[in-house]
């Protein structure tokens, strides 16, 4: 049975709290108080730098059972490397705690820069180097080297969960149908991205479930969705869970504050309300 998992881009911002976050709410309950309203949430400090086991398990243990994580894949793997000679920063990534997640491990997001260009070489290479369940991901993090701490590592899986990846490319070169066919071909969802016309909307159906970033209707990163927007986006959701498919919503539009009320308008739009925050 296909779900709704509707969330955030991140959950730490100093511009929620007294709105979104209630007055005098301290800041270790933030993630427990978002997981009670909506159903996921995409963990975004993992692309700007390795996280701690610790903290991998402590998300996973604030957040009820239905609660997803997606984990943004490590900007030196999309943006310095460029998805180049990338075994070992995989290996650093998958070591780094993400294996501490499961039964609450969501898909794997890899955001690329907005001018790398499709390449069905290189891309054939990086999704081939991708672990698809957690013994692949497991042998693959055994392999970490010595950037990473053996003290800060994780090898073994808290429980056994298959691997979905998601692919967000910035580039009008990936339009083409040859791009969507690669990605089909490796089950890679391909990310439709609402991002107020700064990079192209891709409306693809690649994977086994959907995977939608919104960063602002109208003003990248500040604005918010109306009503109607909010009731068209329903609608496709709709969609893709009669057509079988998993549906991965989250909004990125978290400089005014929008997101987690339009995260949480649009879950009650689909009948998914999430249980509320223990208090």
């Amino acid at each position: 049975m296909s779900a709704f998992y509707i969330g955030t881009s991140g959950w730490s911002y100093r511009n929620w709290r007294g709105d979104f976050y209630p007055s005098g709410l301290v800041h270790r309950r933030e993630l427990e108080h978002l997981s009670g309203h909506l159903t996921s949430a995409e963990i975004n400090g993992s692309f700007y730098s390795l996280q701690r086991p610790t903290s991998y398990a402590a998300w996973r243990d604030q957040t009820p059972d239905r609660f997803l994580f997606a984990v943004k894949g490590g900007r030196f793997i999309t943006h310095l490397k460029r998805l180049r000679d990338v075994e070992a920063a995989l290996a650093n990534f998958f070591a780094s705690g993400v294996l501490a997640l499961p039964p609450k491990l969501g898909p794997i997001l890899w955001q690329l820069p907005a001018r790398q260009v499709y390449d069905a070489e290189l891309l054939e290479r990086f999704f081939a180097a991708l672990p698809r369940d957690t013994v692949e991901a497991e042998q693959l993090a055994a392999r970490h080297d010595d950037r990473i701490a053996a003290s800060r590592t994780l090898t073994e899986a808290t429980a056994y969960a298959p691997l979905r990846h998601a692919l967000e490319p910035r580039h009008e070169s990936f339009l083409q149908p040859e791009a969507a066919a690669l990605l089909a071909r490796h089950g890679i969802a391909m990310v439709l991205a609402d991002s107020a016309g700064t990079w192209p909307v891709i409306d693809r159906d690649t994977a086994a479930f959907r995977y939608v970033r919104l960063h602002g209707e109208t003003e990248l990163y500040m604005s918010g969705y109306g009503p109607e927007s909010l009731a068209r986006w329903a609608d496709r959701c709709r969609e893709w869970a009669d057509a079988g498919q998993d549906v991965h919503v989250y909004f990125d539009n978290d400089g005014r504050g929008y997101a987690p009320h339009d995260a949480v308008a649009l879950l009650d739009r689909l009948d998914g309300a999430a249980a509320p925050p223990p208090v």
